[in-house]
């Protein structure tokens, strides 16, 4: 079986009209709704499971598209109104194929709020919406630079509660309000920064059954790893560093995923984590649905990359397509509850 760990919902034109209201009337209507009927939206479920039929993907998890979340926007009430009608969608299309999708839930990360004020969406998605996992942003400001990073305690609410719950957080920031940089550029930073201080800090001592899935293949970290390896041990007997132990050995507490669109990229990736530490992603539909002009496939078309890696043994073909998706989350599609 093929678990595509990282996929965003596929939703009707009239969704994105509601956001586009929501931000020009600031709350002032309410809440309201995007009134999309499950006629509507089965059309845009249709349109995912043609795609996944095309490249032998059997189930996806579900999340709401990260550069749309707009968790920077203000009020906090017109934050937490979309965020909560993504994850109905998303459950609604869970409800429409229950064998091919399971839901990851954002969260109203509005800076206004605090990781406290997240955490009632994310209990009304796992306990009552039956979603899996949790999407995680490291920077709810969306590039202005006042986020604390994930080592700091102001998320310890946020992780309290996902080890209660047992979900996995998948971390992906949203949009980037930056002129700098690209809400595309901004994903590489940010995951970047996201493993860099997880792997010094305090977060896995506190937290040992923290289950954290960093998002296309884990930013720049893999390709730079002999810098943070030097690092570490010019730290390792420093207060900078909490984690006392080789750099490699920190990477391999938290999971990455393969939305990588190069093959040598993925490689790596295997190599300096492991097998047993790469759960199978595409992120298709999205950026890289493109036609790649070397292959004639969508560069977002991976499985056949993995399949092209000759040292990579079939156990480990295996952790990446299910096993490791399956030890992360429960309930998922073809496999015990």
């Amino acid at each position: 079986m093929i678990i595509d760990a990282h996929a965003h919902l596929v939703a009707p034109s009239e969704l994105y009209v509601y956001k586009a209201n929501l931000q020009s009337n600031h709350g002032a209507h309410g809440k309201g709704s995007p009134g999309i009927s499950d006629e509507r939206l089965k059309q845009s479920a249709d349109e995912n499971v043609a795609l996944m039929d095309e490249v032998g993907t059997d189930v996806q998890l579900l999340s709401p598209r990260p550069y749309m979340l707009m968790h920077s926007e203000q009020p906090a009430s017109i934050v937490r109104w979309w965020i909560e009608w993504n994850n109905d969608l998303i459950a609604r299309t869970v409800a429409m194929y229950p064998d091919r999708f399971r839901g990851v839930a954002a969260l109203p990360q509005s800076p206004l709020l605090g990781a406290a004020g997240w955490l009632e969406e994310l209990d009304r998605c796992v306990t009552e919406l039956g979603f899996v996992g949790v999407l995680l942003n490291p920077d709810p400001s969306e590039g202005l630079g006042d986020s604390p990073p994930l080592s700091d305690e102001y998320w310890y609410p946020l992780y309290e509660r996902m080890v209660a719950l047992d979900v996995p957080a998948l971390i992906h920031s949203a949009a980037c309000r930056s002129p700098r940089e690209s809400y595309s550029e901004h994903f590489v930073t940010e995951e970047s920064i996201a493993v860099l201080h997880l792997a010094k800090s305090r977060v896995f001592l506190d937290f040992p059954e923290l289950k954290i899935v960093v998002s296309h293949g884990g930013g720049s970290v893999p390709y730079q790893i002999g810098r943070w390896k030097a690092a570490r041990e010019h730290s390792r007997l420093g207060a900078a560093d909490q984690l006392r132990e080789p750099f490699e050995e920190s990477l391999r507490r938290m999971w990455f995923d393969t939305v990588l669109h190069e093959p040598a990229a993925l490689e790596l990736l295997i190599k300096t984590v492991g097998a047993d530490r790469c759960l199978f992603g595409t992120e298709r539909p999205g950026s890289g649905s493109a036609k790649n002009p070397a292959t004639g496939r969508a560069f977002d078309d991976l499985k056949p990359v993995l399949d092209a890696i000759d040292w990579l043994g079939s156990d480990d073909r295996q952790l990446i397509f299910e096993g490791n998706a399956r030890q992360l989350y429960r309930n998922l599609p073809g496999g015990e509850a």
